[in-house]
Parts: structure tokens; C-alpha cells; sequence
């Protein structure tokens, strides 16, 4: 009879913590779903205000016509991945795809904006100042979302890989987070614009 009392406290203990990681890895997955959720606010704004951009330098750049084309193509691919991965940020393919599609919108703004360069009447114009100077606020603002992010992915997959979090993990199949990065370090940047 003891036995069976013994045998019977151990199995609600190892259930208990069971639970008791369950329930963490739970916490760690919802808190890099919503700074994923921040990070989505800023490149939605920083979405927003590239036709603006574009519109503004269209004006002046009239022979420039591929890139300016090129900026928006990129940021509508950019836009249509962001939706993707915004419905699943837990799927690893989904954010490697973001990945890829800001590095191709940030080659493009660089492209413009060292096009814009030859062009000092679109670098005086009011409204380019204005507008790259919240797009570079903007851009600051998506890099410190994306390393909130980053942050805790990297806590997410650490518990997750900690044994015995990993028998837990894998049992009910928690898989590994994809972090946010720029793969190329000269886009690590956020973009620099002086039209000063």
C-alpha cells in the first residue's frame, strides 16, 4: 500500500512538472509572438511611408524610373510577407522569407536614396526631408523591435533546448523560433540620409 502511495506521488510530481514546463515554454512562444506583433507596428509604418517617398522623388527623378519601380516592388513583396508571417510568426520559414524580403526593400532604399544624391532639388523639397526623416526614425524604430524580438527568441529557443525542457519540448512539438536578422552587415544599418 505504500508503495503504491509512493508510485502515486511520484507520478503526480513528474506530471506536475511536466506542466510546469509546458506552461513555460507556453509563456516563452507568446512573448516572441507579440514582440513579433511590435515589429510588425513599425514596418507597417515603415511600409506606409515609402510611397510617399517614392511619389515625392518621382517628381524629380523622372529618368530614374526602374528604381523608383524597384522600391516599390520591393516594398510590395516585403508588405505581402510581413501579412505571412504576421498570421505565423512561429513558422521559421515564414520569417527567413521576411528576412530576405527586407534585405531586398533595404537595397532598393539605398539605391534611391544614393540616386537622390545627384538630384538637390529633391534633396532640399520639404517634404523628402520630412518624409526620410521619419522613415530614419522609423528604421530606428524596427531595429530596436527586432532585437526586442531576437531577445526573446533566443530565450524561447534556449528554454527550449534545455534538457529536460527538450523531452517536454519535443513530446509536444514546440519547435525552434527564426530569429530576425539582416544577413549582410553593410544593411545592419539603418539607412542614412543627409540632405543637409
Amino acid at each position: 500500500m505504500t508503495t503504491l502511495i509512493v508510485l502515486g506521488v511520484i507520478a503526480v510530481a513528474l506530471v506536475g512538472f511536466v506542466i510546469g514546463i509546458y506552461n513555460r515554454l507556453i509563456a516563452a512562444r507568446n512573448r516572441y509572438k507579440n514582440a513579433f506583433a511590435q515589429i510588425d507596428v513599425q514596418l507597417t509604418r515603415r511600409y506606409d511611408l515609402i510611397p510617399n517617398l517614392v511619389e515625392v522623388a518621382r517628381k524629380y527623378m523622372a529618368h530614374e524610373k526602374d528604381t523608383l519601380e524597384a522600391v516599390i516592388q520591393a516594398r510590395n513583396g516585403a508588405v505581402s510577407q510581413l501579412k505571412k508571417t504576421a498570421a505565423d510568426p512561429t513558422d521559421p520559414d515564414a520569417v527567413a522569407k521576411l528576412n530576405q524580403a527586407e534585405q531586398g526593400l533595404s537595397g532598393a532604399l539605398g539605391r534611391l536614396f544614393a540616386l537622390s544624391e545627384a538630384y538637390p532639388d529633391l534633396k532640399a523639397n520639404q517634404n523628402m526631408m520630412q518624409l526620410t526623416e521619419e522613415l530614419t526614425s522609423t528604421e530606428n524604430k524596427v531595429a530596436f523591435a527586432r532585437q526586442a524580438y531576437n531577445d526573446s527568441v533566443m530565450s524561447y529557443n534556449i528554454l527550449r533546448e534545455s534538457f529536460p525542457n527538450n523531452l517536454v519540448a519535443g513530446t509536444f512539438n514546440f519547435q525552434p523560433a527564426q530569429l530576425l536578422e539582416i544577413e549582410d552587415e553593410a544593411k545592419r544599418e539603418a539607412v542614412k540620409v543627409d540632405f543637409g
